[in-house]
């Protein structure tokens, strides 16, 4: 029996461990694997692959066969039967452009992949900081709990000394009730913030995630990763790769309007010339056959050739366009980090002079039982500043986060 429970809690302590160990890196890497969103977008890669055979592939060849219900009659023999096979060629390196517009356009489709995990990491990041956020919140709102409660016993013993005032005991326990009360709900929001995350993940909706108690405030650059901006972004590889393929649709519509070549064979069934005698009587026909398409219908064709030009256009113009939100988005979310962490030294300056405020009236209480109303009172500023902090903190990680999406940052 007593190796069973101390199995049973060594395997607790690795499940704890484990649970631990969990970084937010790590919950990218299981996002990654297990979201349905990001595995349905490498699904549209893989099948736009298995468009490129599709697209270079001779047109399959035409095999027909006819019968004479009554025999043609011909020098050699009235004829039985016919059998005809003919293949088609597009003019010269169609099928090469319309294979390389399709590997283009499968290309656009990773890149396309690659923005959606990137995607997807930043939304992993704005469901885990949130849950930061709420776990620092309910510990300090515990602390409040804590010492409001010893402040109870305080101010009820100097009330029973003769130093306080009853009104004292009734303030701390107003204060009690409200702490209680918001500790419950920030208990209850959990649940909803762990099924976001979860979702994210492909997980059950309840189960736990590892939430690191402290988050580290990075030293940046003002340029912070600005070089990657242009160069790395998926969205704009994709929007390049698609000009490129509309580029090679051009070339094909082009060639779509030369004429097509055909080359065939055409064999005829004969039969024997009754009371005749001929050298080649009875004797099999044998045709080699060529044939060319004269595309004399221009409209379809210059419409094609239009739409891929139009096409063309149309990318330049995304291109320019997602370039210049790709840099304002920059930017703003640059100064959310920069002003998050303004914020985040100011609540540390605010945080430790608040504390020693709080020491200062505190003692002037315990010596003087007056006042006490100000101890409450800077104790619950006390505890605004570090919630304030705790908020800042999870925003400049969030803006973090989204500064990494935007320069498609590689994990």
């Amino acid at each position: 029996m007593r190796k069973n429970i101390i199995l049973l809690l060594t395997i607790l302590a690795c499940s704890f461990y484990e649970l631990k160990a969990q970084s937010l890196e790590d919950y990218f890497k299981l996002a990654s694997e297990n979201n349905p969103g990001l595995q349905a977008r490498y699904k549209d890669f893989e099948a736009a692959l298995q468009k490129i055979p599709q697209a270079s592939t001779l047109p399959d060849p035409t095999f027909s066969f006819g019968y004479f219900i009554s025999p043609v009659e011909t020098r050699v023999g009235p004829q039985r039967a016919r059998f005809s096979l003919t293949q088609m060629f597009p003019w010269f390196g169609t099928l090469r452009s319309k294979g390389d517009a399709a590997a283009l356009l499968a290309d656009a489709k990773y890149e396309a992949f690659l923005d959606a995990r990137n995607q997807l990491y930043y939304q992993v990041a704005a469901s885990y900081y949130p849950l930061y956020e709420l776990e620092r919140w309910t510990v300090l709102e515990q602390e409040n709990i804590e010492i409001l409660e010893s402040y109870k016993t305080i101010s009820t013993k100097q009330f029973e000394n003769g130093n306080g005032a009853m009104v004292d005991v009734l303030r701390v326990d107003i204060m009690l009730k409200d702490a209680s009360t918001n500790l419950q709900i920030l208990k209850e929001k959990r649940k909803p913030l762990l099924a976001a995350f979860n979702a994210l993940l492909n997980r059950n909706e309840n189960e736990e995630a590892a939430i690191n108690d402290t988050l580290a405030i990075e030293t940046l650059l003002d340029d912070y990763r600005r070089d990657s901006l242009l160069l790395d972004n998926p969205i704009l590889k994709q929007i390049e790769l698609k000009l490129k393929a509309s580029e090679e649709m051009e070339r094909v519509a082009i060639k779509q309007g030369l004429p097509k070549f055909g080359v065939g064979l055409d064999y005829a069934i004969v039969g024997n010339r009754s009371g005749v005698e001929l050298p080649d009587n009875g004797q099999d026909i044998l045709m080699p056959m060529v044939s060319m398409s004269i595309p004399i219908f221009r409209k379809k064709y210059n419409a094609a050739i239009k739409e891929a030009q139009l096409s063309q256009e149309s990318y330049q113009l995304q291109r320019e366009d997602y370039t210049n939100r790709l840099i304002a988005n920059y930017e703003s979310t640059a100064f959310e980090l920069d002003r998050e962490r303004q914020l985040i030294e100011l609540y540390d300056q605010q945080i430790e002079e608040s504390q020693q405020a709080l020491n200062l009236l505190y003692t002037a209480y315990s010596n003087s039982g007056k006042e006490f109303e100000e101890v409450l009172r800077m104790q619950q500023q006390l505890l605004k500043y570090e919630k304030m902090k705790a908020t800042a903190i999870t925003n400049y990680h969030t803006a973090l986060a989204k500064l990494d999406y935007i320069t498609a940052k590689k994990y």
